[in-house]
């Protein structure tokens, strides 16, 4: 068994693209079925981390592929804006 207080100190990592998306800030949980719904990491900076902060990231309990000792890894696609395949913005 985890303790939640455990799974805030791990750090999240995408398999799909290896980035480091950061620790939990939030745990949401399902009360009817007495569960973790899903993981809510803080959003990305923009620039450099300084200048604002995108929306909060919801990783699905689903989307969690392993948990390790001091890491979890997750599986979920990048969020490409529109033009980002062609290298237009």
């Amino acid at each position: 068994m985890i303790k939640i207080s455990d799974l805030r100190i791990r750090e999240v990592v995408n398999i799909v693209d290896g980035r480091r998306l950061g620790m939990i800030k939030d745990i949401d949980i399902d009360l009817e079925a007495g569960r973790i719904a899903a993981l809510i990491l803080p959003g990305q900076g923009r620039f450099l981390g300084l200048f604002g902060r995108e929306d909060e990231l919801v990783v699905p309990w689903d989307k969690i592929k392993k948990i390790g000792i001091d890491t979890i890894l997750v599986e979920i696609t990048p969020y490409q804006s529109p033009g980002e395949e062609t290298g237009r913005y």
